[in-house]
């Protein structure tokens, strides 16, 4: 990102750190949580995306001279505010994650312990980071496990809600699974494969669309792939392609393949197979695109269809059918006069919306043969003794317990920065597309899902939820 987006923020967080500055409490330590209620998109888990970018806009945090002239021009706040804002810096800890992590509702991928001030002006450029490129991530994680393998290349540049969007929805794309992107500039910024062929404009141009392949192939004779479906696939369009295909090869080269942009995927992809076949192209591929999804590449997968790859553009940047992830940062902690953490719960009638209270961590409990279990949230001075048996339990349906013997643990999140300065050495975006594929393996087929996946186990450890439960229960005056 490499841009100054400490104005990116809602007004009501400068109003907060203004009223803190007011009261002598903006330097007290504060800690908040970043976690979702959710899953993205209905799914069983959510692939944590955006740690990078979040580094970058820490990085450049601070007031320019006409931040501060337009905040004084709000007419909201006095100047000896105005001039505090002036030497604004991060200087506390953030502990994360790993971009490319997957991760479950209710549990922090973000911990921020910071200054009050410092802590309560990230919060919506974060959150904003956050959930939009794990949504995408997440999305992208579902198209391409509905794939099965088969390539999946993301083509949504145009259908994105604004360049930035389609930018990084483009990376966390690759990060989610996608093998390319028709996006240009995100193949540059961040050293990513970038695909692409030609248009229906193409062939519309030329007198003929025969011509207009032959066109196509005399350019680009080694990555010929055509686009066959202009006037009538069946019809024009194939028979076309292997007449240039043909002539290319009695040139000395190799057709890539063909693509479909309309109509009855599963029915035209085997008719145009069979065709490839017969005239000795088994090797040409047939990629497949037209608003699809993860539903509509399970149902043509279910048919039969003969696609070997697939280009998914607007229901992938745009996460169609499920538009946002519900990411939160809420206070778990602040600190007291005598500087020790003072937990913070905030209540709610609904259940799920009741924080975890306290400065916590997040271990993952790993079978004997290596597959993620459960995670388990504790408070961060909590150890956990692998030599001895473990048991953990639901925090509602408490009686619902689970006994480890034979196991291993991992924390979840590690320093990001500390007093200030990143301490995590930066990763190109095809390492965390790795790491991405080592979690989503190391999780069962159960939670992966595409419908009614299972309910990973997200429980707390004994200490946090007597905490927890008696806080509520203190607030409640019960």
């Amino acid at each position: 990102m490499g841009t100054n987006l400490t104005m990116l923020t809602d007004l009501y967080q400068l109003t907060m750190i203004n009223g803190y500055y007011k009261k002598g409490t903006h330097e007290d330590t504060a800690v908040f949580d970043v976690f979702f209620r959710k899953n993205g998109c209905e799914g069983g888990y959510t692939i944590i995306c955006g740690i990078e970018e979040v580094v970058d806009y820490i990085k450049n945090l601070k007031f320019q001279e006409d931040d501060l002239q337009y905040l004084r021009s709000l007419n909201l706040f006095e100047e000896d505010f105005i001039e505090f804002l002036r030497d604004f810096k991060f200087t506390g800890d953030i502990y994360a994650v790993e971009d490319g992590s997957v991760m479950f509702p209710g549990e922090p991928v973000i911990i921020v312990k910071a200054p009050l001030y410092q802590a309560q002006l990230i919060e919506t450029a974060m959150l904003s980071i956050i959930n939009f490129m794990s949504l995408i991530a997440t999305k992208a994680s579902r198209v391409c496990n509905a794939a099965q393998g088969d390539m999946v290349l993301e083509f949504g540049l145009r259908r994105a809600q604004g360049p930035e969007a389609g930018l990084y929805g483009a990376k966390a794309a690759i990060i989610g699974g996608c093998s390319g992107t028709s996006n240009v500039l995100t193949g540059k910024m961040f050293d990513v494969p970038v695909s692409g062929t030609h248009a229906h404009s193409w062939v519309q141009k030329f007198d003929t669309e025969l011509e207009a392949f032959r066109a196509y192939a005399e350019i680009y004779p080694d990555s010929c792939l055509l686009l066959i479906d202009t006037y009538n696939v069946l019809e024009s369009g194939i028979k076309n392609a292997i007449t240039v295909f043909d002539e290319l090869r009695a040139k000395g080269h190799e057709p890539m393949g063909v693509r479909l942009d309309s109509g009855d995927l599963a029915y035209l992809s085997k008719e145009v197979r069979k065709i490839l076949d017969e005239a000795g192209y088994p090797d040409a591929m047939i990629t497949a695109s037209n608003d699809l999804d993860e539903y509509t590449i399970t149902s043509l997968k279910q048919e039969g269809a003969e696609i070997d790859s697939w280009g998914v553009g607007t229901k992938l940047i745009t996460s169609y059918d499920y538009p946002s992830l519900g990411g939160v940062y809420k206070l778990a902690a602040t600190s007291g006069s005598d500087g020790s953490l003072i937990p913070k719960i905030k209540l709610s009638e609904n259940p799920e919306k009741i924080n975890n209270p306290g400065f916590k961590k997040v271990v993952r409990i790993y079978n004997n043969c290596g597959k993620a279990a459960a995670d388990l949230i504790l408070l961060n001075d909590e150890e956990i003794d692998t030599t001895a048996p473990l048991e953990i339990f639901d925090p509602v349906y408490t009686w619902k317990r689970k006994k480890f013997e034979h196991y291993a643990v991992r924390e979840m999140l590690s320093p990001l920065f500390i007093n200030g300065e990143c301490v995590r050495p930066k990763k190109s975006v095809e390492e965390v597309k790795e790491y991405a594929k080592a979690e989503l393996n190391s999780i069962w087929d159960q939670y992966k899902r595409i419908k009614n996946p299972h309910i990973y186990k997200v429980d707390l450890s004994q200490k946090l939820w007597d905490l927890k439960n008696d806080m509520v229960a203190s607030r409640r005056n019960v």
